[in-house]
Parts: C-alpha cells; structure tokens; sequence
C-alpha cells in the first residue's frame, strides 16, 4: 500500500476543507431563496386574482347625473356662482359627514356626476338671496333640478303691526250650555 493511500490528497483536503462546501451551501441557499421568492409571487398572484373575483361579483353601486339651474324667484333670471351643496342623508335623516360643492356658470347651471342613488340633501347659498335647502330622492341615472331664490324678506316681529293678518276680536268665547235662539 501506498503511504499516500490513508491521507487523502493536498487538494482533495481542500475541497473537504470549506473551499467546496463553501459553494455547496452557497448555491443550496441561491435555490432555497429562489423557491421562497417563486412560492411569495404565486400567493400574491392568487390573493390578487381572488381580490378581482370578489369586486367582480359585486354590482356596482348605481351613481346619477344631478343638473341644477339656478334662478331669481322675481325675475328668472340665472343666478351666477351660487354654490350647490349636496350632502347624503341617512335613513333617519341625518346628514352625512363630507359633501360635494359645486358653482354656477353665467347661465345659472352646473352639474354633477357620479352621486349615489338614495337620500340627498341639497342646500344653495348666493350672495343676496336667501338660503335654499330641501332633500330629495335620487332615483334615476339623470335628474334635472331648477330651483328659485328669493330675495331676503324682513324678520317678523311680534311687536310690529300686520295689516294684513287678521285681527282677533276679544270677544268671550260661546257659552257651550247657552241655548240656541
């Protein structure tokens, strides 16, 4: 027997030493990490695409075009840059937090797409006029809205005089056991 045959080679030492297994580990941690980044893309794909399943089956929530035409009560003449406020209203009549604002044109008109169908709150405010607000039910895909201003009237007073409501006489009220002549 050879005296070289019990002690391996110089450089069969050093591929034992670390130098190979260096690569080695090397290379198995590259296909390890390889797998967990493929493994990571796939369940975001299927979370992406279970994602666009679940929005697809639901309808979409129906949306209307409101179009307002703002006029002066007196005349019919467009209000320029009165101001829209549209607020959601909830089942109990409260209003909702938020809201969308819009402004007249020259012509008194502006508009809005994409308001939800269901309770709406709609107030106008103008410089000269007095403040409008009513709710309505949007239940159609277009609805067509013209609202009057009126000019702002004096406050009443209950120490002014008013011609025009009638008088009470103080006259005693009937007797109910007088009989009838």
């Amino acid at each position: 027997m050879p005296p070289n045959s019990f002690f391996p080679a110089p450089v069969a030492l050093a591929r034992m030493s670390g130098y190979e297994t260096g690569k080695i580990s090397l290379t198995m941690r590259m296909k390890t990490q390889t797998k967990t980044q493929t493994l990571a893309c796939l369940l975001t794909i299927l979370a992406l695409a279970a994602v666009a399943i679940a929005q697809r089956g639901e309808a979409p929530e129906p949306t209307a075009v409101l179009n307002f035409l703002i006029l002066k009560d007196d005349n019919g003449k467009p209000v320029r840059s009165a101001i829209v406020i549209m607020h959601a209203v909830s089942t109990g009549g409260k209003q909702g937090r938020g809201g969308i604002e819009v402004k007249t044109d020259a012509d008194g008109k502006t508009s809005f797409d994409g308001i939800p169908y269901g309770k709406l709150r709609v107030q106008v405010l103008a410089s000269g006029f007095q403040t409008f607000g009513d709710d309505y039910n949007v239940d159609r895909a277009k609805m067509d809205f013209t609202i009057k201003l009126k000019r702002p009237s004096s406050q009443y007073s209950i120490y002014e005089e008013h011609p025009e409501e009638k008088k009470d006489d103080k006259s005693p009220p009937p007797d109910p056991n007088a009989k009838p002549q």
